[in-house]
């Protein structure tokens, strides 16, 4: 009988370990905030290693094209699957939004499809990829 019971037990906690995999600092072992923690600012670096992310070619002036990208990094790290990210130039017609899906694991790695739609006077313009997240913490798209 004591089988039975530890039997479901032992399967939960396997699952339990397959949902996240090694965080970067503060992260408990996880990946801190996909559960809804807490939403720290990204630094430059972990930023700069999005390179364009989905923003691609768009025109943007240098402080559009940044918070774009920490809305990125936002969706992809801390925000559950679905998430609507915004961002938006108050002195321009210019925003966006980022929704990340489910993570999944590539080998050790955790991996997010995500859609960026930027706006640029009132013209949608949208991109889909995906990035895996680095040890450091920082996400690089996949080409």
């Amino acid at each position: 009988m004591k089988l039975h019971v530890a039997i479901p037990i032992l399967a939960i906690v396997a699952l339990a370990g397959c949902s996240t995999a090694s965080g970067g600092k503060g992260s408990g072992g996880g990946l801190s905030g996909w559960s809804g923690g807490s939403k720290q600012q990204a630094n430059n670096s972990i930023i700069a290693a999005l390179g364009n992310g989905l923003v691609g070619n768009a025109t943007l002036e240098p402080a559009e094209r940044k918070r774009a990208l920490q809305a990125e990094y936002q969706a992809l790290e801390y925000s559950p699957a679905g998430k609507v990210v915004e961002w938006k130039n108050s002195a321009s017609s210019r925003s966006g939004e980022v929704v990340a899906a489910q993570p999944y694991q590539v080998g050790s790695q955790n991996c997010r499809q995500y859609t960026h739609t930027i706006r640029i006077d009132g013209t949608p313009q949208s991109n889909r990829g995906t990035a895996c997240r680095n040890e450091d913490g920082s996400w690089t798209p996949l080409t």
